[in-house]
């Protein structure tokens, strides 16, 4: 009840704080200002309260019990926070309420502009209270389920909260625009302000996408970093729209006309996080992507929300285009102005082609069975269109504003493009449309090195549109150019692939028995494979083992034997059963009373050599949640017996029986080996692309 007490004042002084703009006199607005700072404050005690359940264990509440656990590291606690969709919208509005103080503080928006901040704000508050973080567990429990062990890793501990605070300064942009419509304000009074805040929105959500892709590549093992997941894609949409946003607000410095299509793209930025969030938080995903939240009941809500948003903005800016300046938006076919607003368009039509795709399950569920595009949909669409983009980013950063005002020519930069393509020839690429963007990429890094230096862009601009152009190349020559092979490595034998010499040299246990490693060396390197295990030594996770190397990676991603060497035996009281080595004989079963809804079973099994009896006790911890069960060893470890089940009458238990950890950690391993030919460069291109955005916010 805290928690939703904190929350409910949040909305509270929101709404005052709305009220107080809405008045538009220095006295009110004074008041307003305290209301959103205060706002701010109940929010952040609402996720302070969070973090203390979190930490507290209390697993009565049905949030901390479903993403928490008591053996749950410290830093995974804290990622526990965002983990579910109620936790996540909670850090949202934390974001955009924090921000929204720095507005009024700084007076960065009017009062009209705050006004209409503070509608998103409460349109937040009342989406977290519709999915509230803090309701109890209807069934109580002693312990929480924890973490999925995916999501435990350092990388995705950050990935969500970039990722939110992208979201909620993009709401940024979208009040001055509607502030601007609403007021008539002069482009000088807010196209600044909207600059800076929607820069630094692109930043941090382009390094949320990043470092997700990132995440994808170095822990889920199938060899990629972006698989066009419509939950991937629902991040991407508004990405590139902040994008349009960006470059048509600098076109509309120089060529007022443009202005309508900065509100546009600024209304369509917002509305698209809020169509994304809708998608993946509705359940309408939950059959076709592997991200989405299934089963929840929140997404007529957002549906709503995002509705009053995208047309309240429409409307607004329909009633207000007839006061906006009219003209040309560029003076010739040959100015920057017109390249800039081509390679807009262009960023339109990928950001429809992408928002298309993403949407198909709800599209194609409007008069039947929902279905899906392929991965290859996006790829063969956007291809061609990522090309032409490339050649609009080299001819544009080589134009100044105006008519024939050439800073450099462009075709001493085709040597560039020739070397592009080459490049992706001697990488064994030969389709024509991937040989095409290696090029134009690579022109397009050499004409924004150019531009700079004849002081046509500035060092942000550079940056940025370098690192694009690097990130293209790589995708270009670590996809398009890739090799993979499967083969089984027995332990010890060397393999040569690819030109790489691959030794298996077995398994390894963790001291804990929570992890194991499948361990390799490549041309002698020593690399591992991570796979951790449940508490009854199951794979939870699997993790690849990367060979980085100046050239690329040599990307190793084991598969489990399909035989592994374990047996089950179902054993009935006082009957014996046998495998290769040893008979089992079940000769009874205990129950201890072990308080808080825990009970011990333990079963005693009699195993025989025919010359030797030894008498092994494995158990289960039972919890209202489930049971957990740990292998114990038999003839010192020539065998090791897990219980898996006792039945209701007690006359009969589940065994598993497994091979000695020597003999598994031997076992021959079926092993995914493949090339990635530079993909360096697109690790370093994506972080020159946030680097060069956020340098451009300091000019």
């Amino acid at each position: 009840m805290v928690g939703t007490i904190f929350l409910a004042i949040t909305l509270a002084l929101a709404l005052c704080a709305l009220l107080c703009y809405a008045v538009r006199t220095e006295h009110m607005e004074h008041y307003g200002r305290w209301l959103t700072i205060l706002s701010f404050a109940g929010t952040l005690c609402a996720s302070i309260y969070l973090l203390v359940l979190i930490f507290g264990n209390h697993f009565e509440i049905a949030y901390v019990a479903s993403y928490s656990s008591v053996e749950l590291p410290v830093m995974y606690k804290f990622s526990a926070f965002w983990a579910g969709q109620q936790g996540s919208f909670l850090l949202w509005l934390l974001f955009h309420a924090a921000a929204g103080v720095v507005l009024s503080h700084r007076r960065r928006l009017s009062a009209v502009g705050m006004c209409v901040y503070m509608i998103l704000q409460t349109l937040l508050t009342i989406l977290v209270l519709a999915k509230s973080p803090f309701l109890l567990q209807e069934v109580a429990v002693e312990n929480g389920v924890g973490l999925n062990p995916l999501l435990q890793d350092p990388w995705m501990a950050i990935h969500p909260p970039i990722i939110f605070l992208g979201y909620a300064l993009l709401a940024v942009p979208f009040a001055c625009s509607a502030a601007a419509l609403i007021e008539g304000q002069p482009a000088k009074a807010w196209l600044e302000t909207a600059r800076r805040w929607a820069l630094a929105a692109w930043a941090f959500l382009g390094a949320g996408i990043f470092i997700g892709g990132y995440w994808a590549y170095k822990v889920l093992g199938w060899g990629g970093f972006w698989g066009w997941d419509p939950v991937e894609n629902s991040s991407l949409v508004p990405w590139l729209v902040a994008g349009i946003f960006i470059h048509v607000l600098r076109v509309a410095r120089v060529r007022a006309a443009a202005l309508s299509m900065v509100h546009l793209a600024a209304i369509f930025a917002f509305s698209l996080v809020l169509y994304g969030t809708f998608l993946t938080r509705s359940g309408i995903l939950g059959d076709f992507s592997v991200h989405s939240f299934s089963g929840t009941s929140i997404g007529m809500t957002i549906a709503v929300v995002n509705a009053l948003v995208l047309v309240g903005g429409l409307l607004l800016l329909t009633v207000r285009a007839g006061k906006l300046p009219q003209g040309e938006m560029y003076p010739a076919y040959d100015s920057r102005e017109f390249l800039v607003l081509l390679g807009a368009l262009l960023l339109v039509f990928i950001a429809a082609v992408i928002f298309l795709g993403m949407s198909m399950p709800l599209l194609t569920q409007l008069w039947g069975k929902p279905a899906a595009v392929d991965t290859d949909f996006y790829v063969r669409t956007t291809l061609p269109l990522a090309i032409v983009l490339m050649l609009c980013l080299a001819g544009a950063s080589l134009q100044r504003y105006g008519v024939g005002q050439k800073a450099a020519p462009l075709k001493p930069l085709g040597v560039f493009f020739l070397l592009g393509a080459a490049l992706a020839w001697l990488m064994g690429i030969q389709q024509i449309m991937p040989l095409l963007l290696a090029g134009a990429a690579l022109m397009g890094v050499a004409a924004s090195v150019w531009s700079w230096r004849k002081q046509a862009i500035g060092l942000g601009g550079m940056i940025a549109h370098a690192g694009l152009g690097l990130a293209l190349l790589a995708i270009v020559l670590s996809g398009s150019g890739s090799k993979t092979t499967s083969q089984e490595l027995a332990v010890g034998e060397p393999v040569t692939l690819y030109g790489h010499e691959i030794v298996f040299k077995g398994q390894e246990f963790a001291g804990d028995m929570r992890a194991k490693y499948y361990i390799y060396t490549v041309d002698g390197r020593e690399v591992r494979a991570l796979t951790k295990l449940h508490a009854n030594g199951e794979d939870a996770a699997r993790e690849p083992a990367i060979d980085k190397t100046i050239g690329g990676d040599i990307y190793i991603a084991p598969t489990p034997p399909k035989d592994s060497g374990r047996q089950e035996l179902i054993l009935k009281y006082g009957r014996m059963d046998m495998d290769d080595l040893f008979a089992y004989r079940f000769e009874g079963v205990t129950l201890e009373e072990q308080g808080g809804g825990k009970m011990l079973v333990k079963a005693v099994i009699a195993v025989t050599d025919g010359d030797t009896i030894e008498r092994v006790e494995p158990t289960i911890q039972a919890t209202l949640e489930g049971g957990t069960s740990k292998p114990v060893d038999v003839f010192g470890g020539e065998k090791r017996v897990r219980l898996t089940g006792v039945s209701a009458d007690q006359k009969q238990v589940r065994l598993e029986i497994l091979p000695s950890i020597e003999t598994e950690t031997q076992q021959a391993i079926t092993t995914s080996v493949s090339t990635k030919p530079y993909i360096w460069v697109l690790w370093l291109g994506s972080v020159l692309v946030c680097v060069g955005t956020l340098v451009a916010l300091r000019k």
